[in-house]
């Protein structure tokens, strides 16, 4: 059973992050979509809050010129946009992903968002995984492309491109390896590679999909994920242990876990002190912070860096529920 103080505050009337009750009727109180106040709450999304700032500044091809930097970028709101719940029948939704899949894949089938035009060896699993995951999301899983960006991912973990080849500056070879990781297996690229393909239903996985999914779960797990020990040469990101919201090319700790929960590792002994870093960081209320933030990069900022957050809160709650462990 959740906090009922905890559940009321997320289920609250919050012009500022309408998007939080959604999530927490359908998440948390497993309401369907089709619910009065499902319904209700999605529509809000569309009203007020971050989303309508950041569809105020698209333009009419369906894109958005950046005005200070990367984080203002299409995909990047696209891939925004889908954490925050948006309505993908709405034309503005439909118009901005119709451009992205325009002008963002490279010749080697691979999303790539931050560098224009888009070129095969900028391809990096960080970048294709959340682009594909938000299309996917917004109802474009059977689109020839993002099917043929999924199929890119999985091919280039498993070491059977078919299309394109591995670049040592990007994506350098097969199992998560990153010339950005200094040649090195990257846990961000795994993770946003497991979590697009988890999105996939299992009927639709192909045989490359199925061995990525599980060459991605054993590398996850291969590891302590409460100390980060990936490979890398140079220090570790101190972004894997500050929850965050929204997430761009980088992991935490918590999205991680989220995948291997989905992929039904929440029991496994080995999340054991993971979930237990998720409770220590809990307030005297039971809430947790934003330690992490894009506040001051994006079209609008979300929430208040070092204060209680409704969405790191939602997110710990979500992967807690998923997992079959009760809250304290």
């Amino acid at each position: 059973m959740f906090n009922s103080n905890l559940l009321s505050w997320l289920l609250e009337d919050d012009p500022e992050n309408p998007s939080i009750r959604y999530f927490a009727l359908r998440d948390l109180l497993d309401q369907p979509e089709d619910a009065h106040e499902v319904r209700r709450a999605k529509k809000a999304i569309m009203l007020c809050g971050p989303v309508p700032q950041i569809l105020a500044a698209q333009q009419v091809e369906g894109n958005w010129v950046p005005q200070g930097g990367k984080y203002q970028s299409t995909a990047s709101q696209i891939i925004f946009m889908n954490e925050l719940g948006v309505d993908s029948r709405d034309r503005r939704i439909l118009l901005g992903c119709q451009y992205v899949l325009n002008h963002s894949i490279a010749s080697n089938h691979a999303f790539v968002h931050f560098s224009d035009p888009p070129v095969p060896s900028k391809a990096v699993h960080c970048d294709n995984g959340p682009l594909v995951y938000a299309l996917i999301r917004l109802g474009l899983c059977d689109d020839p492309r993002v099917q043929a960006a999924l199929e890119w991912q999985a091919e280039a973990i498993i070491g059977k491109l078919s299309s394109g080849r591995y670049y040592k500056s990007t994506t350098a070879g097969p199992n998560f390896v990153c010339g950005v990781n200094q040649g090195q297996p990257c846990g961000w690229g795994a993770t946003k590679a497991m979590r697009a393909m988890v999105a996939v239903p299992k009927s639709k996985h192909t045989p490359a999909m199925q061995q990525a999914i599980k060459a991605g779960t054993d590398f996850l797990l291969s590891h302590d994920l409460a100390t980060a020990d990936f490979p890398h040469t140079e220090r570790i990101s101190s972004a894997w242990f500050k929850f965050g919201f929204p997430l761009s090319y980088w992991s935490d700790i918590l999205e991680t876990t989220e995948v291997l929960v989905d992929l039904g590792y929440g029991n496994d002994p080995r999340l054991a002190k993971v979930f237990e870093l998720f409770l220590n960081k809990q307030d005297s209320q039971g809430r947790w912070k934003l330690e992490n933030s894009l506040n001051g990069k994006m079209w609008v900022d979300i929430e208040r860096k070092g204060q209680p957050s409704k969405w790191i809160t939602l997110r710990v709650l979500r992967v807690l529920k998923r997992a079959g462990r009760a809250p304290v």
